[in-house]
C-alpha cells in the first residue's frame, strides 16, 4: 500500500498523458505531453505549430495555464499522503477506501479531460480563416479523442496514457494486491 500510494509522486515526473498528431506534412508527428501541472511540447515548438495551424480553423490556442494545473498536484500529493498513511494503519478497510477514491478522483479527471477536449474542438471562432463542414452542412469539429485514434481532416490524432498514468495505475493494482494479502492474513489468524 505505502510503495502503491507513493508511486503517485511520479506524476510530477512522468508525463500522463499525450496528444499526437500524424500527418502527411509532417514527415515527425507533432504533439504535446500532459502533466499533472504543465503542457509540454513532445518535439521542440510543437505546441506553438499546433496553435497556428488550429487559428486557421478557428479553435483556442492551448492555454499554458489552466485551473486543473493548480488542483491536480494537491490531489495527488493528498491522496499519496493518504495512502502512506493508510499504509502505516493497516487496515484493509482503507485500502479499498483509498481505491475507491482513486477511482472517483480519475473518473473526475478523465471527464474534465473529455470536457476540456470537447469545448477545444467544438467552440470555434466564428470568422476563421477556413472553415469546414461535415456531410449535414454544420460546421465541423476538431476533438481529439479521449483515448484511442481518429481521423480529423488529413491528421491522425491519437490520445494515449503515458508513463505517468502507468504508474498511477501499477499503485493501485498494488494497493488491491495489498488489500487481498491483508484479507488472507486475517483468514490465516
Amino acid at each position: 500500500m505505502i510503495v502503491g500510494s507513493a508511486l503517485l509522486f511520479s506524476l510530477f515526473i512522468f508525463p500522463l498523458w499525450n496528444i499526437t498528431l500524424e500527418a502527411p506534412q509532417y514527415p515527425d508527428a507533432i504533439g504535446m505531453d500532459i502533466y499533472i501541472n504543465k503542457f509540454a511540447d513532445q518535439n521542440p515548438n510543437d505546441i506553438k505549430n499546433i496553435n497556428i495551424m488550429n487559428h486557421y480553423v478557428g479553435m483556442k490556442d492551448i492555454p499554458e495555464q489552466i485551473p486543473e494545473f493548480e488542483i491536480f498536484p494537491v490531489v495527488v500529493i493528498g491522496m499519496a499522503v493518504l495512502g502512506v498513511i493508510f499504509g502505516f494503519v493497516g487496515k484493509k478497510k482503507m485500502y479499498v477506501a483509498w481505491f475507491a477514491l482513486m477511482i472517483v478522483f480519475g473518473s473526475l479527471g478523465m471527464y474534465d479531460f473529455y470536457q476540456w477536449e470537447y469545448e477545444y474542438g467544438h467552440n470555434l471562432k466564428e470568422n476563421a480563416a477556413i472553415q469546414f463542414t461535415d456531410e449535414e452542412g454544420e460546421p465541423m469539429s476538431y476533438q481529439p479523442p479521449l483515448i484511442g485514434s481518429k481521423m480529423i481532416l488529413n491528421f491522425k490524432a491519437i490520445s494515449m496514457p503515458r508513463l505517468g498514468a502507468y504508474l498511477m495505475f501499477a499503485g493501485m493494482f498494488m494497493t488491491l494486491i495489498a488489500f487481498m494479502l491483508a484479507k488472507k492474513e486475517e483468514a490465516i489468524e
